[in-house]
């Protein structure tokens, strides 16, 4: 390969000048491929890689070539200020859902319940349950190997959360105590959107991005069964596409919730809409 010759008996110094990505993308390559930190790259800036060095760096530098998310070559992704694993098995985590943690713990009473429906990786039950410790969380996933991410993650960030095998409210029973937030990012874009095959998308697990419909389906599904598990005064909070929170807002108003609303993103899109049981 071109760029095991080329970086062979280079310095660190020289690859992240010469290597092909941008250089936040060269930077974190490099500390993966040599497990080095931050740190460790600038005081190592002289240390000149071997063969086998350079062939596994050129190995994770085609694959970016190639498209694919520096979260899956590395295999984490920050989010809320907390490590995440994540693997192609589900999504890598967003900042436009953090707007969806915060709204969640502010509307989570102290000692109360929340669910996180679809929940892939974990990073919104994870983060919610890392900030309030006092609460009890459960989260839920249609996908096995999901929840093995999910449950790992967990586990590393040092947090309890009750993790079910669902599709959506299946898996829960009228044994289940009813949540103070039910808190979702479910599969929202429109089957066949061009978006879908474009960038990192192309990588990640169509079914947690489309519900190969409207977009609009899972949605519904968990509006018209999110009445038998809150308990009244309770929130459903849900984050969705850019253009349809207009369409969310009148899906949970005709079934019956009030105080109905959108938030705004840092991009200043309605990113998460919601209302509350009365």
């Amino acid at each position: 390969m071109a760029l095991v010759s080329s970086f062979a008996g280079c310095t660190l110094a020289t690859v992240l000048k010469t290597a092909p990505l941008d250089a936040l993308e060269n930077r974190i390559l490099l500390c993966h491929a040599l497990r080095l930190t931050r740190v460790q790259l600038i005081t190592q800036s002289e240390r000149r890689l071997d063969l086998a060095e350079a062939d596994a760096l050129a190995a994770l530098f085609e694959r970016r070539l190639r498209g694919e998310p520096i979260a899956y070559i590395v295999g984490a992704r920050e989010f809320y200020g907390l490590d995440f694993r994540v693997t192609p098995d589900v999504l890598i985590p967003r900042p436009d859902t953090e707007l969806l943690v915060e709204l969640s713990i502010e509307r989570l009473p102290q000692g109360g319940r929340l669910l996180d429906m679809g929940t892939g990786s974990g990073a919104i039950a994870v983060a919610i349950a890392h900030t309030r410790p006092d609460a009890s969380v459960a989260a839920l996933d249609a996908s096995p190997a999901a929840l093995e991410v999910a449950r790992a993650n967990a586990a590393a960030n040092g947090v309890n959360v009750e993790f079910t095998l669902s599709d959506w409210y299946q898996g829960l029973d009228a044994s289940t105590p009813a949540f103070d937030v039910i808190a979702s990012n479910p599969p929202y874009i429109v089957d066949g959107d061009a978006h879908l095959s474009q960038g990192d998308l192309r990588f990640e697990p169509i079914d947690a991005l489309t519900d190969h419909a409207d977009g609009l389906s899972a949605l519904r599904n968990i509006i018209d069964g999110a009445h038998a598990h809150l308990k009244r005064g309770g929130w459903l909070l849900m984050e969705h596409g850019y253009d349809q929170a207009t369409a969310v807002r009148a899906l949970l108003s005709g079934t019956g919730f009030g105080e109905v609303q959108s938030w705004r993103d840092l991009a200043g899109i309605e990113r998460v809409s919601g209302g509350r049981f009365a």
